[in-house]
C-alpha cells in the first residue's frame, strides 16, 4: 500500500503549469521494441503492477465521507482491455525511452486501474512523445516524426498482443489524448475492415477529436466504426472532449473543434449515450495533494480525504453540445454551499500563470466519468457475450 501512495502522489496525471523546454535528447534506439519481453509492458494480467494492486476508494456524498472499499483486479474476466496512456513522460527529449517512470505508473493505476475489475488489463510502455515535446511543437517543431515512433510502439505491441497473447478473446481500447491518437489510427489501419472487428466490443477514444459528419454517426475519422448511441451497443466508439459548461471552447481551442469541412467533433455521454440532455456523472478523483496536479480542492469541510481516491456521484453533470463544428462534453459542478463537498473539481491545464482555455480540463476527462465508463463497458461484455452464445 505505502509503494502505491507514493507513485499516486508523485504521478503526472495532469499537464504541468509549464511543459519543461526540451532539453538535449539521450542516444535513443530506434530498433523495434522487443514485446514478447513482459518488462516492455506497463501491465499484463495476473502481475502486481500498476493494474494489478487495490485502489483504496471512499464515497463523498453531500453529508461527508462515507463507505470505504477498494477496486480490485477480477479472477477471471471474460474479456480484455488495451489501454494506452497519454502524454506524461518527463524524460528529456522529443520521445520518451523505456524506463518506465512514475508518472505512467501513476496515471495508468488513475485512468485504467479499475477497469482490470472486468477486464483482462493490457498496456505497453511505448517511446511516447514527451511533455517536453509540447513546449517544442508550440514553438514550431514538427510533431510527425515524434508521432510516428510512438505509434510504430503501439502498432508494434498490439499485433504481439493479438499473435500470442489475445487467443480469441474479445477486447476493448482505451486511450487518452495522445493515447487516443495512436489508438485512432490503429483503429482504422489494424482492425477496421478486418476480422479482428468482429471481436472488438468497444472503443473508449477520450480526450481526442474523433469527427464525423454533422448529424451523423458513421464516417469522418473511422469508414465504419460507428459512435455509440445506446447502452450494450458493441463495435462502437465512445468519445468526447470535456470543457466546463461556463467556457465553451474558443476558436483557437486545442480541442472540440472539427478541422475538415462538414463535420462536428463526436460527443457521446457516457452517463446517457444517445442523448444530449444533461445527466450526473459518476466520478473517480485522485484526491491527495500533489505538486503535479496544483489544485487545492478542499473535498469536504469534515477534513482531507481518509484513502487517496474518491468517488463522488452527482457531484458533477455533463452533456453532449454540438454546434456545427463544436463538439464537446460540457461539464457542470453542481454546488451546493450547505452541504460539506466541495464546489469545485480539478482538470484546468496551466500553461502560464492562468488556465488554458482552448484545452478544456482536459487532464479529468477519464476519471470524471470513470464510473459510467466502466458501466457501459460491463454493458457492452454482457451484451457482446450475449450475441456470441446465440446459436
Amino acid at each position: 500500500m505505502k509503494k502505491l501512495l507514493v507513485l499516486l502522489g508523485l504521478a503526472a496525471v495532469a499537464a504541468p503549469a509549464q511543459p519543461p523546454a526540451p532539453a538535449a535528447p539521450p542516444p535513443l534506439i530506434r530498433t523495434p521494441v522487443d514485446y514478447a519481453n513482459e518488462a516492455s509492458w506497463l501491465c499484463l494480467p495476473g502481475r502486481e503492477d500498476p493494474c494489478g494492486q487495490p485502489l483504496p476508494t471512499t464515497a463523498l456524498n453531500p453529508n461527508g465521507y462515507g463507505s470505504n472499499g477498494q477496486a480490485v483486479p477480477a479472477a477471471d474476466p471474460q474479456i480484455d482491455c488495451f489501454y494506452v496512456y497519454p502524454t506524461v513522460s518527463r524524460d528529456p527529449g522529443l520521445n520518451s525511452d523505456m524506463d518506465v517512470g512514475i508518472e505512467e505508473r501513476g496515471t495508468a493505476a488513475v485512468q485504467f486501474g479499475r477497469f482490470a475489475g472486468i477486464c483482462r488489463p493490457f498496456a505497453p510502455i511505448y517511446r511516447s512523445a514527451t511533455l517536453g515535446s509540447i513546449a517544442a511543437v508550440l514553438t514550431g517543431q514538427d510533431p510527425a516524426p515524434v508521432l510516428a515512433l510512438a505509434y510504430a510502439d503501439v502498432r508494434h505491441a498490439w499485433r504481439q498482443y493479438l499473435r500470442h497473447r489475445n487467443n480469441g478473446r474479445p477486447f476493448v481500447l482505451i486511450g487518452h489524448s495522445q493515447g487516443t491518437i495512436h489508438l485512432i489510427r490503429l483503429l482504422a489501419e489494424e482492425i477496421e475492415g478486418r476480422p479482428e472487428a468482429a471481436r472488438m466490443v468497444s472503443a473508449l477514444l477520450i480526450g481526442f477529436n474523433v469527427e464525423v459528419p454533422e448529424g451523423q454517426v458513421t464516417g469522418g475519422t473511422f469508414r465504419t466504426t460507428p459512435l455509440c448511441t445506446r447502452a450494450g451497443q458493441t463495435g462502437c466508439v465512445i468519445t468526447y472532449v470535456s470543457f466546463r459548461a461556463e467556457a465553451p471552447p474558443p476558436p483557437d481551442a486545442m480541442f472540440g473543434r472539427a478541422a475538415a469541412p462538414g463535420r462536428t467533433v463526436g460527443c457521446t455521454n457516457p452517463a446517457a449515450l444517445g442523448s444530449n440532455a444533461r445527466a450526473p456523472l459518476d466520478s473517480y478523483w485522485y484526491a491527495l495533494s500533489s505538486t503535479i496536479l496544483r489544485h487545492d480542492i478542499a473535498w469536504s469541510s469534515e477534513g482531507p480525504p481518509p484513502t487517496p481516491f474518491l468517488r463522488t456521484e452527482g457531484l458533477v453533470s455533463a452533456a453532449c453540445v454540438h454546434d456545427g463544428p463544436v463538439g464537446y462534453l460540457a461539464v457542470t459542478v453542481n454546488a451546493d454551499p450547505n452541504d460539506v463537498r466541495t464546489d469545485r473539481i480539478p482538470g484546468d491545464v496551466r500553461l502560464g500563470p492562468i488556465p488554458a482555455p482552448g484545452w478544456g480540463i482536459h487532464p479529468v476527462d477519464v476519471n470524471l466519468a470513470l464510473g459510467d465508463l466502466l458501466g457501459v463497458v460491463a454493458a457492452q461484455r454482457d451484451a457482446f457475450l450475449r450475441q456470441q452464445s446465440r446459436p
